[in-house]
């Protein structure tokens, strides 16, 4: 079973614009920019480096947009070899292959109907799957692997990337999808871009982990510096990990 990345919640999500935290102007002017993307019922396609928060656009924009109260699904397309990631996509009919759930399945196109699909990492599918997604685009229907049955969906398309979709060779990613795909191009700002957001997420998170007995402990202003002259090269994702250590140290020391 695909344990697809989104939450148990009323629409599958958990993130709105109001979550995205940091208040420099090139995030601002980002959350601004998607915000207006959000309005316009196109394909949107995030760019940005790994872990600089692409769900957390994706959700968001889904909720400040007209298909809101529609579900949101989203799938890494990385994380499955292309057999698998087409019968996720596209749904299956029985006997399309052995070991296939009885009756068949339905395709992420279609538990997404009414709402939003999101692609993490489009810029991974084989060339066949770049087709078929293409015609979905183009038709607005599916149809199931080992079916013959047309089905019409009505999704929106949200794509993410951290690779350069524009510098790949046609033999590695079709132009036609890309422009179908990148209607509406959000870049996402790196954190090194976001020098006075880092110690605000920073003191965020090290709320969050509620693990100190022994009350708040201000950061250093040397510790500061050293925070905002990083390169974060993994983003927020690395930020995340460097506040779990430094909470484990600091707790450690205090008990000694």
């Amino acid at each position: 079973t695909i344990k697809l990345r989104h939450k148990q919640l009323k629409n599958g999500t958990e993130y709105m614009f109001d979550d995205i935290m940091g208040k420099s102007s090139v995030l601002q002017n980002t959350i601004q920019v998607a915000k207006r993307f959000a309005g316009k019922d196109m394909p949107v396609m995030l760019c940005g480096e790994t872990g600089t928060g692409k769900e957390l656009f994706a959700q968001s924009i889904h909720n400040a947009s007209m298909r809101r109260k529609g579900p949101f699904v989203a799938i890494n397309c990385a994380a499955l070899p292309e057999t698998l990631l087409e019968s996720e996509l596209f749904g299956y009919d029985e006997g399309a292959f052995t070991g296939g759930r009885k009756g068949g399945k339905k395709g992420l196109f279609e538990l997404a109907e009414g709402g939003s699909l999101f692609l993490d990492e489009i810029g991974e599918i084989s060339l066949a799957l770049q087709a078929r997604l293409l015609r979905v685009l183009q038709e607005k229907e599916i149809m199931h692997v080992g079916g013959q049955k047309i089905i019409p969906v009505d999704a929106r398309i949200i794509t993410a990337t951290n690779k350069n979709l524009e510098q790949m060779t046609a033999q590695e990613f079709r132009r036609d999808l890309l422009y179908r795909l990148n209607v509406l191009e959000l870049k996402i700002p790196p954190l090194r871009s976001r020098e006075e957001d880092v110690i605000e997420l920073f003191e965020l998170y090290c709320d969050k982990k509620k693990r100190f007995e022994f009350g708040q402990i201000p950061l250093m202003d040397d510790i500061k510096e050293i925070l905002m002259r990083y390169s974060w090269r993994g983003n927020i994702r690395e930020l995340q990990n460097v506040c779990e250590r430094f909470c484990l140290y600091m707790e450690h020391n205090a008990r000694f």
